[in-house]
């Protein structure tokens, strides 16, 4: 089996445009700006973003293209949220409660229903159901990376680790690839974001949850 995959990765390299390749080294080099919070994460995000729109088009994953649609917006939202901050100071990693992150599991398990419902009967869409689910997802958790909401880390592990699978059977194997570095990424973005979380006694996490 090691084999055939490595049969099959050479051969998707060759294939490979190079629109997908461009998308790929910008969406990998977004993380780890990301996870040193550094601004420029944004630039490439919206440049990766724009590309990857045209290339799960073109493989009829419509969601995960409508998604990189939305990351691009959510990529200058993203500047502008980490350049100004909360009121215009310096914005901080914060977490949320649980029970926040479970309402927004139970909506996402809605949206991603009614999504797949329309996709199955009215689209030829792959997979509609695990598709919606990771496009509701990623929206959910984009948002909790603009609004540095360290969870978001957990989140992301859950996503990449499904979408490596989906784009396997995509035969997107590039992409598949670049969502195991991903998934290992995420466990780094943990360790790293977590020192920049408030001492207890000095969190920020409730007032910055009504913001």
């Amino acid at each position: 089996m090691i084999h055939d995959l490595t049969v099959q990765l050479v051969s998707a390299w060759h294939d490979t445009s190079w629109t997908e390749l461009l998308a790929a080294a910008l969406a990998l080099a977004y993380v780890p700006l990301a996870i040193g919070q550094r601004l420029s994460c944004w630039s490439a995000a919206f440049v990766s973003s724009v590309l990857y729109v045209w290339v799960f088009f073109s493989a009829r994953l419509y969601m995960e293209s409508l998604l990189n649609a939305f990351f691009a917006a959510m990529a200058v939202y993203g500047f502008w949220r980490w350049q100004h901050g909360k009121g215009g100071g310096e914005l901080h990693v914060t977490r949320w409660p649980v029970a926040r992150h479970a309402l927004a599991l139970l909506g996402i398990v809605a949206a991603a229903a009614v999504n797949a419902f329309f996709l199955a009967r009215f689209t030829p869409a792959a997979n509609p159901f695990i598709d919606s689910m990771l496009t509701w997802a990623s929206v959910f958790t984009t948002f909790l990376v603009a609004r540095k909401v360290y969870e978001n880390w957990y989140w992301w592990l859950v996503i990449d680790s499904l979408s490596l699978c989906l784009y396997f059977t995509r035969h997107l194997y590039l992409t598949m690839l670049l969502y195991g570095v991903y998934v290992i990424l995420c466990l780094v973005g943990m360790r790293e974001w977590r020192r920049s979380l408030p001492a207890k006694g000095n969190t920020h996490t409730g007032s910055y949850a009504a913001g």
